[in-house]
């Protein structure tokens, strides 16, 4: 059978100096975390991160930029993880729709809070993003190109 990683997204939001991010369970403890997921079958990266976003946060969001690829193994599972981290603005909340399950809260924190919960961090992920968005390397989202089964 062949090897295959988690295909994941991430929204990296930044508002008035502060990221949003949600704590959640996992693994049997709340960790934080970036508003993401895993790409579900027939859906494209970016409408992934819009949907997890919703999901996860109860906001809507509209990727602007392709903020990096990251490859990460996580270090007692043999899986392996390919996020693909977006930037982008928020466009309205609907504040009465439920969270996913998992989801205990949303946090808005500034990058120094972030780095000073990193044992908290649910991968080295979270922090390497922040570090990414405050070095401001976002690319278009034209480098992004869904190919259509042909015919």
């Amino acid at each position: 059978m062949p090897w295959r990683p988690n295909v994941t997204v991430a929204a990296v939001i930044e508002r008035d100096g502060k990221f949003l991010l949600v704590e959640e369970q996992a693994e049997g403890k709340r960790v934080l975390n970036q508003p993401a997921g895993h790409l579900e079958r027939g859906e494209s990266l970016v409408e992934a991160v819009v949907r997890e976003t919703l999901e996860e946060t109860a906001w809507h969001f509209t990727p602007q930029a392709l903020l990096g690829v990251y490859r990460w193994r996580h270090p007692h599972k043999d899986q392996t993880f390919l996020r693909f981290a977006f930037t982008g603005t928020l466009q309205g909340q609907a504040a009465e729709r439920p969270l996913d399950a998992d989801i205990v809260r949303t946090l808005w924190l500034a990058p120094e809070e972030i780095r000073r919960a990193h044992e908290r961090h649910r991968s080295p992920m979270v922090q390497r993003c922040i570090e990414d968005f405050l070095a401001d390397r976002p690319v278009s989202l034209d480098c992004l190109k869904d190919i259509a089964p042909s015919r």
